[in-house]
């Protein structure tokens, strides 16, 4: 990834401000502010005529300097950094604010308590392999998922690093109740790095000025973009952390989504551990919003839209800590990967819905056939080039390989399947004539 161009120097402005170019700077800073823009991005904005992008920025500057609100976490130098609220952040807010609050599953009454859990077990399974998948896990989801609902034991790292994600989410909600504390974090990490680490004595424990330094480098494994904070000071730091995390807002209050979202931005700053910060800081995150009663979020995977955007979340890291440590940037970025996160889940859920009503439809068409049957036809419905096997068909249901087959055979016995071999299995789907039949 390209590191961010360093922002420029202040330059004041040194021509004549008409009402023309104030007007016009005016729209250019409210629009860059609102989306809350970088140097990169708005040196590419089109300026009045005299006006250079430098001269613009630093009034862009002063207009955000009179927003910032000063926390009490610091960088290495002992700097505060700080985050304002632009548009953009009130809008995603009082998005979550309403979809999140615990109304998206559990105030819904057509949604029944056994649903309820299936969409919490989604969305720990796609959070427990998104988060991983972030810091480098490589496995198939597919793979992944037959592993987290069979029970079965990791086969290698991969499968070791998700498989501590998912016990680790849960095992956060053991601790609500509790403060951030220093044995907290240090549980936290333990959980998530189990059999994971390079050397096993890493896990559960900070770095010390005993260990190797660390840097946090690109891809290419030769690009530093961030040397955090010596290990010395990593003990005060975290308590830092701990108190910014406790303190009751009766000074000032900050929302607690931002809150979260800063106690994982500075946890990953820090970088207290040897290895695994990144899975500790999402956990963290999920940890927060969750104890000031965020229920809906259980019911989400932030990983899953963070991951498709990955190098965008690298670049909000990098944006807020070039910029006077303008914590802004994260902010910005993952209230739109929350807004997506809820989307997806929206439209997991409608999706779903759609299915139970087809099944209600065709248990009254096809009244010999069995829950899981219809269900399957129900799911063919919403996606009609899904191909369907008798393995896969077992585990999703939780029966034998004989009830799957024998499911499976009877909707080709009745023309609604048909049965074609890919290597050594056999493959189910349905034909445009099969869906036809199926819908009428």
């Amino acid at each position: 990834m390209k590191i961010p161009e360093k922002t420029p120097d202040s330059r004041p402005i040194d021509v004549p401000l008409t009402p023309e170019i104030s007007i016009r700077l005016s729209e250019i800073i409210r629009k860059a502010n609102n989306e809350y823009m970088y140097w990169d991005e708005f040196k590419y904005l089109t300026m009045p005529v005299g006006i250079a992008p430098e001269q613009a920025w630093s009034l862009l500057k002063m207009y955000r300097l009179v927003q910032k609100k000063f926390i009490s976490l610091v960088d290495s130098h002992n700097n505060p950094f700080s985050y304002c609220l632009p548009d953009c952040v009130h809008r995603d807010i009082h998005y979550i604010d309403q979809q999140a609050g615990g109304s998206i599953v559990v105030d819904d009454p057509s949604v029944a308590s056994e649903e309820r859990r299936r969409y919490m077990m989604r969305s720990l399974v796609e959070e427990a392999i998104s988060s991983s998948q972030i810091e480098g896990a490589a496995t198939t989801r597919v793979v992944a998922k037959e592993m987290l609902r069979t029970g079965r034991k990791p086969k290698d790292h991969s499968e070791q690093m998700i498989y501590n994600n998912f016990q680790s989410m849960q095992m956060l909600k053991k601790h609500l109740k509790e403060p951030l504390s220093i044995e907290l974090l240090l549980e936290i990490h333990r959980h998530m790095t189990r059999d994971t680490l390079e050397d096993a004595s890493w896990a559960g424990r900070f770095r010390t000025p005993a260990d190797d330094k660390i840097y946090v480098f690109d891809n290419d494994e030769q690009t530093v973009l961030h040397v955090p904070p010596d290990a010395a000071k990593i003990a005060d730091l975290m308590q830092k952390l701990c108190d910014f995390a406790n303190s009751d807002g009766q000074d000032e209050f900050v929302n607690p989504i931002i809150k979260g979202i800063l106690l994982h931005f500075w946890l990953a700053y820090v970088h207290p551990f040897m290895d695994g910060n990144g899975r500790t800081a999402r956990a963290l995150f999920y940890w927060y919003v969750l104890k000031h009663g965020y229920w809906g979020f259980e019911y989400l995977s932030v990983s899953t839209a963070i991951l498709s955007a990955r190098a965008q979340y690298y670049r909000s890291f990098l944006y807020s800590e070039m910029d006077g440590n303008d914590a802004t940037y994260f902010i910005v970025y993952n209230l739109k990967a929350l807004h997506k996160a809820i989307e997806i889940l929206n439209e997991y859920i409608a999706r779903k819905q759609k299915e139970k009503d087809n099944v209600r439809r065709l248990s009254g068409k096809y009244p010999m056939l069995n829950y899981r049957q219809r269900s399957l036809l129900a799911a063919a419905l919403q996606k009609t080039n899904a191909v369907y096997t008798i393995e896969t068909h077992a585990k999703i249901h939780g029966v034998t390989y004989q009830t799957a087959r024998t499911d499976l055979l009877g909707l080709k016995d009745l023309g609604l399947l048909i049965m074609a071999k890919s290597g050594k299995k056999f493959i189910f789907s349905v034909t445009v004539e099969s869906l036809a039949r199926i819908e009428k």
